[in-house]
């Protein structure tokens, strides 16, 4: 099969996961291709996501490596089997840095999403004009055009709210993001209002940790936890200073998972977070 020249984070993933599998079950490159009649090279660039992979071959490779969990391999499956129409997403490949398409990927997939903002708010509930008030702080400064493509980048990721099951979302708030008035007022008002708006749909709760709450939980962080399939295709992003940064491995999801926990403890039930929202407006 010919080598792909970019993978995506979600051809990266079923990579990791076969070679997880492959080393769970003690078994080398060298007797994994036997077993498969090839040559080494086939399963080192399939675990490196350089070729990829058909939903039979994970199938045969699962089997080779006598793995038990059952789930793990249909998601594994359906990762592989995953084909047709390109995504939305890919009309920005090569005009944005791969991260932005990744978190889009990673938020298409996902079964739920959790994310905690203590500075910023959610990057997938931003109106088009706080997105490019936040944007337009960028250093050093971007070009108009790249501003443009990142706001718009950034509200196509909201179509996951706008389908036919849309995704269950979770947003954890510290009080302080939601008094930045990043762009003034005039952006930050309209902004809480379409925050305040979108609690009211079924799928997606905010929580506010309130200045009251004191010291908590995660302080500065910005954490988007996807949930995969299956726990073990769970990811989480984090924001860096070099771009988004992803984790896999089994502890650091299960970290992520208990921090956030921890995180909601500090929030105000949703209905006391959403009054608290629209009391911020009102202030303003």
């Amino acid at each position: 099969m010919a080598s792909r020249p970019a993978p995506t984070a979600r051809q990266r993933r079923l990579a990791t996961e076969l070679r997880r599998m492959r080393e769970q079950a003690d078994i080398s490159v060298q007797q994994a291709a036997a077993m498969l009649g090839a040559d080494r090279t086939m399963v080192a660039h399939i675990e490196a996501a350089r070729t990829g992979v058909s939903e039979e071959r994970v199938r045969q490779l699962a089997c080779n490596y006598a793995c038990p969990d059952e789930a793990l391999i249909e998601a594994l499956a359906a990762m592989a089997g995953t084909r047709g129409d390109q995504p939305w997403w890919e009309e920005y490949r090569g005009k944005l840095p791969d991260g932005f398409l990744d978190i889009s990927e990673i938020e298409h997939h996902a079964t739920r999403i959790r994310t905690a903002q203590t500075v910023h708010l959610p990057g997938l509930l931003q109106t088009e004009e706080h997105a490019r008030a936040i944007f337009d702080l960028s250093v050093p400064a971007l070009r108009r055009l790249d501003v443009e493509l990142r706001v718009a980048h950034r509200m196509g990721r909201q179509s996951i709210f706008d389908r036919e099951s849309p995704t269950p979302y979770v947003g954890i708030i510290h009080e302080a993001a939601l008094r930045m008035q990043f762009g003034g007022p005039a952006v930050a008002r309209p902004q809480l209002e379409f925050l305040a708006d979108a609690a009211d749909h079924e799928h997606i709760t905010l929580l506010v940790i309130p200045f009251s709450a004191g010291s908590f939980y995660g302080a500065g962080q910005s954490i988007l936890y996807a949930e995969g399939p299956v726990p073990q295709l769970d990811t989480v992003q984090l924001d860096t200073a070099y771009g988004a940064h992803f984790a896999d491995s089994p502890t650091p999801l299960a970290n992520y998972r208990s921090l956030l926990d921890l995180m909601e403890d500090s929030a105000l039930p949703p209905d006391e977070s959403q009054k608290l929202i629209r009391s911020i407006i009102r202030e303003m």
